[in-house]
């Protein structure tokens, strides 16, 4: 008896079924539908440049880079579209649009909405709308709508009578465009920049607006391109290789800041705790809502700019601008913590003539996140479109901004007598 040979076919099946085992136990798949669509859609058809085994690693898969080198298309890591797509609670019979295109999320979209549904996939650059019509069709999944249009712009023949059941966006955007495209009742879920930092975000549309109703996501996705894209706001602060980025709002002037960075800042203690593998992007997001004059801090890796503890390159910094005097969000280790992964408290540097007042308003606002918002699930989004663009009346919540087509406000639950103790 001889043993057939082993094809690329077999090993891509096993290392499906391996990943969705993978994504299953760690808790990213949690319903039949999702598990069914991960175990059946062949990831690494859409993906023929890389290994198998790179195709089914628990990564991202980059697809498409700009003249640049900036990436501009890619297949998101397997965990986070199947977190995604379960916040999308698409059912057979839904009609669901994609905004950002690559093939395989649609392919799984197509799987969960059964052919009784129908899935219409967007992007606006034609190299990738042409290579997802390619792979869809090799696979199957020739059904699928692939349309080519800037998503700032929507095509009205691409929204069916009564709107879209779900949206999912699949590409880092600052504003949400579309709620006019989704029923009343229908999910959009999409990776939203909320004061500079990524999240991913299910809504559910009620009575016009958007509201979120699960835990926000830390992600990263490719940038949106065409009217919908997003143009920051930086300033280098001379001579110093520190970077300075206001996401919302008007920057502010920097110039001023280069002397304040020559001395030695100021630290003020908060006494809160933080574990090393134990996130803190809700405090950070809160505090960008409740500090005038917040903007995100980084610095060339290779520079003398007197920023102590400067933060990952990837990871920009929290800070506060007040005229001359800078300050910013920073970590000390105080132990090894219980896990041997280090226990940090979190401490405000202040630099300038000022910068020890300034470095006290952010402690004193993280230790109010401490006191109030830290043992909260995480902060409710709800999400109202400008009306012809017009603004809404002005508010003087500090968790409530408007964008291009919408009003943001960022709701802070208060847990009363729950939040973690401080350690004096």
């Amino acid at each position: 008896m001889t043993t057939p040979p082993t094809t690329d076919l077999d090993v891509a099946t096993a290392l499906r079924q391996q990943l969705a085992d993978h994504l299953a136990a760690r808790g990213h798949i949690r319903t039949p539908a999702i598990d069914h669509a991960l175990r059946t859609v062949p990831r690494h058809a859409f993906a023929p440049e890389v290994p198998l085994q790179a195709a089914y690693a628990n990564d991202i898969v980059i697809t498409r880079y700009s003249d640049d080198g900036t990436v501009t298309s890619s297949i998101s890591a397997p965990w986070l579209q199947a977190e995604m797509l379960e916040a999308a609670r698409i059912q057979p019979g839904h009609q669901v649009l994609e905004i950002g295109s690559g093939g395989y999320n649609a392919a799984l979209i197509a799987e969960l909405a059964d052919p009784t549904g129908h899935v219409t996939t967007l992007d606006i650059d034609p190299a990738v709308t042409d290579r997802a019509t390619r792979f869809l069709t090799q696979t199957g999944y020739d059904h699928v709508r692939v349309t080519t249009a800037d998503a700032e712009h929507l095509p009205i023949d691409v929204v069916p009578d009564g709107g879209f059941n779900a949206i999912v966006v699949t590409v880092d955007t600052w504003d949400l465009p579309w709620i006019h495209a989704l029923a009343e009742g229908g999910r959009l879920v999409a990776p939203l920049r909320l004061h500079g930092y990524h999240w991913a975000i299910g809504f559910t549309k009620r009575d016009g607006a958007l509201h979120s109703d699960e835990p926000l996501i830390v992600c990263g996705f490719v940038a949106m391109q065409g009217d919908g894209a997003w143009h920051t706001n930086r300033r280098t602060v001379p001579g110093t290789g520190v970077h300075l980025s206001w996401e919302d709002g008007n920057p502010l002037p920097v110039d001023q800041l280069a002397p304040a960075l020559t001395r030695e800042p100021t630290v003020a203690h908060t006494h809160i705790t933080i574990g090393g593998q134990e996130p803190f992007d809700a405090l950070t997001l809160y505090l960008a809502g409740a500090l005038p004059g917040f903007c995100r801090l980084s610095v060339d890796p290779d520079g003398n700019n007197g920023v102590l503890n400067p933060p990952p390159k990837h990871w920009p910094g929290a800070a506060i601008v007040r005229g001359t005097s800078l300050a910013r969000l920073a970590t000390e280790r105080i132990s090894d913590g219980d896990d041997g992964n280090g226990l940090y408290e979190f401490v405000v540097h202040g630099y300038g003539p000022r910068g020890q007042v300034a470095a006290k308003e952010m402690a004193d606002q993280v230790q109010h996140w401490q006191r109030n918002h830290r043992a909260a699930l995480c902060p409710r989004i709800t999400i109202h479109p400008l009306v012809n663009g017009d603004p809404m009346p002005a508010t003087d919540d500090p968790h409530v901004f408007d964008n291009k087509h919408t009003r943001i406000t960022v709701d802070w639950p208060i847990v009363p007598g729950a939040a973690l103790p401080t350690e004096g």
